[in-house]
């Protein structure tokens, strides 16, 4: 699933943000760092959060940007931003926040494998307890196996 969408560079296993808009501008400068997306991309999550909540469940968000940012996607992208004392969203706790950039509709086969690994409690679970961006990296990857 991450093959040369998740940068081991763009996960972030104790995220430094403590609100749900800083932790959407964490996710998106991640990003940002790996050249997946343009400035204004992180200016466009923000955006979409403010018209409807990115927050999943089970202790996860996919903030994302809207459609009239695709022309700031240069590459399908990842982030992956761990908060292990989790982030106020909404009033629901965010411990796992997913920044997603899809090229064209390639986001929504992204958002579906993501929404797999996180109605396991097993996988959510090792993903709790993952001690670096590689375990992160093949946790996620075997939500293809």
């Amino acid at each position: 699933m991450t093959d040369g969408i998740l940068d081991l560079s763009a996960v972030v296993l104790d995220g430094s943000a403590r609100t749900r808009d800083d932790a959407i501008s964490e996710a998106g400068n991640l990003l940002v760092s790996v050249g997946a997306v343009d400035p204004a991309y992180v200016d466009a999550m923000h955006e979409r959060e403010t018209s409807v909540s990115t927050y999943m469940g089970n202790f996860l968000a996919i903030p994302h940007g809207t459609n009239e940012a695709k022309g700031s996607i240069k590459r399908t992208a990842l982030s992956f931003v761990r908060y292990p004392g989790h982030v106020d969203w909404n009033g629901k706790p965010a411990e796992f926040v997913i920044g997603i950039a899809g090229v064209g509709d390639e986001h929504l086969s992204l958002l579906g494998k993501i929404a797999m690994i996180f109605v396991d409690a097993d996988r959510v679970e090792e993903l709790r307890s993952a001690s670096s961006a590689q375990d992160v990296v093949d946790i996620l990857n075997r939500a293809d196996a």
